[in-house]
């Protein structure tokens, strides 16, 4: 896995950053059995640069906690037997790695939500990356059954790296 993490936002977040997100990429990836090595770019921005990308990307001028940027159109989620057939779409022609997407994380919101729900940084930065990684294989939340299972996997994976709400 080739992954890229940018702390745009010049915040010293008191842990390493790449690190966590390593960890809980590679265990998201091992959830889902994606057969393929991968290539991830995060950004850590603040509010403002994420309520400018989310105005431009999705119509809503606010800023938000996490933005994702699949590459990957998936007929259903995780389900990657399609993929080679559009190579030059979703391979790094260098490194032959599928380009799974972008990730945009609003440290401000990861600050805020981690003390609105009483948890450590490491916890909200991690359930945010797992999030993320969800949408990246093409999971959403926009109706109550698929909340419950993205919920359910996502707590499954940051089980998996003991990454809990303690």
């Amino acid at each position: 896995m080739t992954f890229y993490v940018e702390n745009e936002s010049g915040q010293d977040l008191g842990f390493d950053y790449e690190v966590l997100a390593w960890k809980v990429m590679n265990q998201a990836l091992d959830y889902v059995e994606c057969p393929y090595e991968v290539q991830i770019n995060v950004i850590i921005t603040d509010n403002q640069e994420i309520q400018r990308v989310n105005e431009l990307s999705r119509g809503i001028n606010k800023p938000t906690d996490v933005l994702s940027f699949p590459n990957i159109d998936y007929t259903t989620p995780a389900v990657f037997d399609h993929v080679e057939e559009f190579q030059s779409d979703y391979f790094d022609p260098d490194s032959g790695e599928l380009i799974l997407g972008d990730i945009m994380i609003s440290i401000d919101k990861v600050i805020d939500q981690a003390e609105e729900f009483g948890h450590s940084l490491e916890r909200e930065y991690a359930f945010l990356i797992a999030h993320s990684m969800f949408h990246l294989f093409g999971y959403d939340h926009l109706v109550e059954t698929e909340a419950k299972e993205m919920e359910r996997m996502q707590e499954e994976v940051l089980q998996k790296i003991n990454i809990t709400r303690d």
